[in-house]
């Protein structure tokens, strides 16, 4: 069987992790650790709940000062942001609350489909299907909290969407909403669901969202020649979409900011076709396709070539990672051929029984232990196994 690129999936060392403040776009990256969660669906959504699991074992989630994400990646962050308060960490950096508080809640969205009946609904019935997208959301996760709920200080949660009218990410975090060509927005309300389904809009089918604003409340334009933007009818109403069209591994606003970056990468990859399509709409679909896959594997490379240079600290996980590569006598058994079958599951917000759910957990759990324990806690714990029965299959 072909194996994956061993160098793009490995993880580099990682020499120290020190904790710091959480400002926004320095000159410089200061100490810090930060999290990114890439796109990917209920897939990723699982696989970075799996990791979030082993990293609350290991003691990291409170010393993290920024959580980024993109997409499906946005659901898990959501939900961990939204929990935050009723975790609750011991001495140790750990919770004894994760499961009930963050694992059930996604693990019960991950039951439900949520797309065909959003894009039924959109085409049917009056509102968009981000809307109907929205409605979901706010009724198995999110209820009615904003941005305002997601904790205070230390982590920063970074929920990413892109601007469809700029080109641009677009930021939603507790402090501030931004698109760096128009300007920002302090101590947004936007509701958590609104900031979750523009980040995982996925085009072409659940995309765009858009998203009213009052032209006042954005900051005066700073004269940088960046907020190029700053007047209607950038100001009064964003369209968005999906936060991996511009960085599918939620990278850009924590790679600026901070030495240590852990990456947990649950996104896709483009399979063959031996024969495109070659009507103008599915062979548009399938180019957009190469032009996404290419600029997926780019962001990758810039991940592991800086870590190889010495350039940031941290490691780097992949649900096409074979855990066999980090050479650890006492990781747990994920055999590659298993673990790529689950790599191919679909870029959905379609049910998954619950056999399935557990082997992603279980998938995103143990390549992330393999990682921490290899570049960042040498000498680390073993786990005491999966967190469910059975393993990835």
């Amino acid at each position: 069987m072909p194996r994956h690129d061993n160098q793009l999936e490995r993880g580099v060392p990682v020499n120290a992790v020190d904790t710091g403040s959480d400002h926004d776009d320095l000159r410089q990256p200061q100490d810090g650790i930060a999290l990114c969660l890439s796109g990917g669906g209920y897939r990723a959504m699982l696989f970075h709940l799996g990791a979030l699991w082993r990293l609350n074992e290991l003691g990291y989630l409170p010393t993290l000062a920024r959580i980024s994400s993109v997409s499906g990646g946005s659901i898990t962050a959501g939900v961990l942001g939204l929990k935050w308060a009723k975790l609750t960490f011991a001495a140790n950096g750990v919770s004894a609350a994760f499961d009930a508080e963050v694992v059930q809640p996604i693990r019960s969205l991950a039951s439900k489909t949520i797309d065909e009946g959003a894009v039924l609904g959109g085409i049917l019935l009056p509102g968009s299907i981000s809307d109907k997208v929205t409605d979901a959301y706010r009724k198995y996760l999110f209820g009615k909290a904003t941005l305002q709920d997601l904790p205070g200080d230390s982590p920063r949660f970074v929920i990413n969407a892109t601007s469809v009218q700029t080109g641009a990410l677009f930021r939603f975090s507790r402090p501030f909403v931004a698109d760096y060509r128009v300007g920002m927005i302090s101590n947004p309300t936007i509701e958590l669901a609104v900031a979750v389904a523009a980040s995982s809009a996925f085009p072409p089918v659940l995309s765009p969202l858009k998203l009213e604003l009052d032209p006042s409340s954005w900051a005066p334009a700073s004269g940088k020649k960046s907020e190029d933007l700053h007047r209607e009818p950038f100001l009064s109403e964003a369209v968005l979409t999906d936060g991996g069209v511009y960085d599918n591994l939620g990278l850009e606003t924590a790679w600026k900011t901070y030495k240590t970056v852990l990456v947990s990468n649950g996104g896709g990859k483009m399979q063959a076709e031996e024969e495109p399509h070659r009507d103008w709409a599915r062979h548009s679909m399938r180019i957009n396709d190469i032009i996404d896959n290419q600029v997926r594997s780019l962001r990758a490379r810039q991940v592991i070539g800086a870590f190889e240079a010495g350039e940031r600290k941290g490691t780097y996980w992949g649900i096409r990672t074979d855990v066999g590569d980090y050479h650890l006598a006492d990781c747990l058994a994920c055999d590659f051929t298993k673990t790529i079958e689950l790599a191919n599951t679909p870029t959905r917000l379609k049910r998954l029984d619950a056999p399935l759910q557990e082997r992603l957990i279980n998938w995103g759990y143990a390549v992330c232990d393999a990682a921490m324990r290899k570049w960042v806690e040498p000498g680390g714990p073993a786990p005491p196994g999966f967190p469910y029965g059975g393993g990835i299959g």
